[in-house]
């Protein structure tokens, strides 16, 4: 039904059985990811299950690759990619050559980065293997709850995931693999959402999360697209600037 449809789409559900916890007094979205918190909390402890910051979830030591430990508290004040991946995904290995570079490019550039992987690898050496290419930092293997309620904090649904986190720990964008891969030269580093994006190849994913509005120009004129592009973007500034004020995802 049509209802049906609009509750798929505007909680962005992309696979089932899913199980999300909205508070009925203002409509929002408490938590995304309700099978996971059952499993972790099925007790119920940490009802209502709200979204806690992100200093709180992560709190603890983390790993380098030499066997370094930090206090998580080192990435304060710095941009984190929280990177959601493992080694048995071909798409996340490929995704990782392409990382380590670009974390060498921003760090070069002088800018405050650090990237948090957070593995879904299925062994303890399998993480240690994928580990020892990454030169950023990890939440132990061993550290199953803390890794989950990472999970739980942004709805993971399937890896690779790039969380850009600005310096507070809020969102920038959950969009990072593609902005990754869209910008090998990290120029738009901390890749703060676009109103209006060129479609490719490596964006097309964003097609499948949400309602888009595609707009289809003669790329052989350049005038064309480029007055296209001037027509939809206040459109598209509106838009965002209407969610952003009811804090939800536009």
């Amino acid at each position: 039904s049509l209802l049906q449809m609009k509750l798929w789409n505007k909680y962005r559900v992309s696979n089932i059985p899913s199980l999300i916890f909205i508070d009925a007094s203002t409509g929002k979205v408490v938590c995304r990811n309700g099978l996971l918190v059952i499993r972790d909390d099925p007790e119920g402890l940490e009802f209502p299950w709200g979204p806690k910051p992100f200093s709180e979830v992560v709190a603890g030591p983390l790993l380098r690759n030499n066997g370094q430990t930090l206090d998580s508290t080192a990435l304060e004040g710095s941009h984190v990619g929280v990177y959601f991946s493992a080694h048995w995904c071909p798409p996340c290995r490929s995704l990782t050559r392409v990382l380590v570079e670009s974390y060498r490019k921003i760090k070069e550039a002088g800018q405050k980065f650090e990237i948090l992987f957070v593995s879904a690898d299925r062994s303890e050496d399998s993480f240690k293997q994928y580990f020892s290419e990454m030169p950023w930092v990890a939440v132990p293997y061993a550290d199953e709850a803390r890794r989950s309620r990472l999970n739980r904090l942004y709805g993971i649904q399937g890896i690779p995931t790039l969380i850009v986190l600005d310096s507070k720990g809020d969102v920038i964008t959950r969009q990072g693999r593609v902005e990754v891969l869209n910008d090998i030269e990290c120029r738009e580093f901390p890749w703060h959402p676009k109103p209006v994006l060129e479609l490719t190849d490596s964006n097309a994913v964003q097609l499948n999360e949400g309602p888009c509005l595609v707009l289809f120009v003669d790329s052989e004129d350049d005038g064309e697209s480029e007055a296209a592009k001037q027509l939809i973007q206040p459109i598209a500034e509106k838009i965002i600037a209407k969610y952003k004020a009811k804090d939800e995802e536009a």
